[in-house]
């Protein structure tokens, strides 16, 4: 088994199970045009995000990292009538190209953008009271993860969940003295492990953007 037969089976999987979809892929030849790196989520991956978000009724989500808007399509259009996706982005640019794409696939309506360092935004949104989220998805700057993980927890209602993408990072997260993302990786895993209030695991992954993981808690008080 090598990367390639992990590429054909993605392509597999794909192919049977998630069909082409116009907006989605307008939006991943968008921001390849625009310029931005290749960290989205695989197609695959973005339907199992949006199959976790459906299957516990969402209406609140909150995504940690913007980037072109990709995941931000999928997760929204798991939302119950009357829900709302806040979506945090660092770079301007990254939030204008997924401005677009998330225009084009209709959901304008649904998804609010907000610019700046999330760690700065995560505090005025608990402040604001707009209520809990049913699910969180982080994956932005993964030195970062250990904190936005805590505010995810104090954000997520009890049943809600909190997902956290690429913590394994090659198998690096072994390695204790590698670089600031194995390193965010695994203070978010000692994070996870010491805290009562969720039961979490993680899963390893293989595929067309080769070996990573993520990481899954679900806040049980």
């Amino acid at each position: 088994m090598n990367e390639d037969q992990w590429t054909v089976v993605d392509r597999y999987i794909t192919d049977q199970l998630v069909p082409s979809d116009a907006a989605l892929d307008a939006a991943l030849a968008s921001s390849a045009a625009n310029g931005l790196p290749a960290i989205n989520v695989a197609p695959n991956q973005g339907k199992l995000l949006e199959v976790l978000a459906r299957s516990i009724g969402v209406k609140r989500i909150l995504e940690v990292g913007t980037l072109g808007g990709y995941s931000t399509i999928w997760l929204a259009r798991a939302l119950a009538p009357g829900g709302k996706l806040i979506t945090l982005e660092y770079e301007r640019k990254h939030a204008e190209v997924a401005r677009v794409n998330i225009e084009r696939a209709g959901l304008t309506d649904l998804v609010e953008i907000r610019l700046g360092k999330a760690i700065d935004s995560l505090p005025r949104i608990a402040s604001e009271g707009g209520g809990a989220f049913d699910l969180v998805f982080i994956d932005a700057d993964k030195p970062g993860n250990a904190d936005y993980f805590a505010w995810a927890l104090k954000l997520t209602r009890v049943g809600g969940l909190i997902i956290v993408d690429n913590v394994v990072r090659n198998g690096d997260v072994l390695d204790p003295a590698g670089d600031a993302n194995a390193q965010g990786a695994r203070r978010l895993f000692e994070a996870m492990a010491k805290e009562p209030r969720v039961s979490a695991t993680a899963v390893q992954t293989v595929g067309s953007k080769g070996y990573d993981g993520f990481a899954i808690a679900v806040v049980i008080k």
